[in-house]
């Protein structure tokens, strides 16, 4: 695997290549008591080697339908202090990794390649790489086929055992099977979507709207488990639908839940959703018309039920806009939703039934944003600006969830994904 990495940083990877990261221990484990045995680190000394912040982004390179003017994967280092990012290594051996997830203990990150010619087949793939847990450096391990053309997400199921991928172009989604040492195995599930065609365009539609989103066939547009890990949903951009199955632990395969899927309105293109942290809603993002479909989710039956629909743009908005991304706040007081072509953040307020208010709409000072995510301290929130090249960030205000942008710009050809690791600090 090639990467660009600079002599002061790849210094630091060399420094830091014998520390090991902290795990987790059963109570009353061997090696636990050993761990309680050492001598407590002091308070300044622990203030003083604060623990490191990685920030891997992905995004479209020129192999690929959409092309685009991404190295590969980058990796950054966030200043906790400051929100800047600091760029340590781009992998370029790396085929439009578009979205990326990483596994529920951190010591692997998986990319998929949107692309749909992987060994000659009509079809996108996925990579999996090892994180090393000192310096931060990405091993790849193996890619393997997505079972369909051009994959735009993926997720980790929350035991660690399968990797989830929905094709959009191919109209598929899969299971990948994960092996011990992190590497992809075999494909547990491929399911293709299939309904009636839907109009390209919503008559909820904001005013003025001329983009449309495709609705030729079925396209997954994300797959994720939901908090407990017992269900596991598509939404099918192409379809206006959000699928529910029950996963089979055992065996990787899916079986349609009791109410098999929820339909959206029609033209809407559900494209992401969020889980709040209970597992008992959800809200649910519509490319199309730009809209957030609130629902109360059963976490026993699966059963999806929609009570609320509010526009991510204020009513003053007229014009061509599509929804992007979706991201609920570190406390869940607080929903942000990202609008491409109208280069705007929503900001809603969660009531204690889940209903939204929408109570800010900014400009992201870029273009095309599309991916939100949350450092890990949740002062910043950053958005993956596609046709901009570049990261923007924003100050949160935590008690009314209102940003404010840093004037910070990452430059990074086509970001479409962002993704945030905690490392143990640096030896000194």
């Amino acid at each position: 695997m090639t990467a660009r990495i600079s002599r002061r940083v790849f210094g630091r990877g060399v420094l830091a290549a014998g520390f090991v990261s902290n795990v987790l221990l059963p109570e009353g484990g061997h090696a636990q008591e050993q761990v309680a045995q050492k001598p407590p680190v002091p308070a300044d000394a622990e203030k003083a080697a604060p623990r490191r912040i990685l920030c891997f982004v992905g995004g479209y390179t020129q192999h690929g339908p959409p092309g685009g003017n991404a190295g590969g994967l980058t990796t950054f280092e966030m200043n906790p202090d400051t929100g800047a990012l600091t760029h340590l290594a781009t992998y370029t051996d790396i085929a439009s990794p578009s979205f990326i997830a990483l596994s529920p203990d951190g010591r692997f990150l998986y990319a998929v390649n949107e692309i749909n010619d992987y060994n000659e087949e009509h079809s996108g793939s996925v990579t999996a790489f090892a994180i090393n847990q000192a310096s931060g450096a990405l091993t790849k391990l193996n890619t393997v086929a997505s079972g369909g053309a051009d994959p735009a997400h993926l997720s980790v199921h929350p035991s660690g055992q399968y990797v989830m991928v929905a094709n959009y172009t191919g109209g598929t989604f899969c299971l990948l099977k994960v092996r011990p040492d992190g590497a992809l195995g075999e494909m547990t599930t491929l399911i293709h979507n299939s309904g009636p065609r839907m109009p390209d365009r919503a008559a909820d539609n904001p005013p003025g709207n001329f983009a449309i989103s495709d609705h030729s066939s079925a396209h997954p547009h994300m797959i994720h488990a939901d908090p407990s890990g017992r269900f596991v949903l598509v939404a099918d951009a192409g379809l206006d639908r959000v699928y529910v199955w029950r996963i089979n632990m055992q065996n990787g395969r899916l079986i349609p839940a009791r109410v098999p899927f929820v339909p959206m309105t029609p033209g809407s293109a559900p494209r992401h959703f969020q889980f709040s942290a209970d597992g008992r809603r959800l809200f649910i993002l519509c490319e199309q018309d730009s809209k957030v479909v609130v629902a109360d989710f059963d976490p026993q039956s699966g059963l999806i039920t929609p009570k609320q629909t509010v526009s991510s743009v204020t009513a003053h908005f007229h014009g061509s806009t599509l929804a992007a991304g979706i991201l609920l706040s570190p406390d869940a007081r607080f929903l942000y939703v990202s609008n491409r072509l109208g280069d705007s953040l929503a900001v809603f307020q969660i009531a204690a039934d889940g209903t939204l208010t929408l109570v800010d709409e900014i400009w992201t000072h870029a273009d095309y944003g599309r991916a939100l995510k949350f450092d890990p301290t949740g002062r910043y929130l950053y958005v993956a600006n596609q046709r901009s090249d570049s990261i923007t960030s924003f100050r949160v205000d935590s008690l009314t969830g209102k940003i404010n942008f840093t004037w910070d710009f990452t430059s990074v050809g086509s970001p479409t994904c962002i993704e945030f690791l905690t490392l143990p600090p640096r030896p000194e």
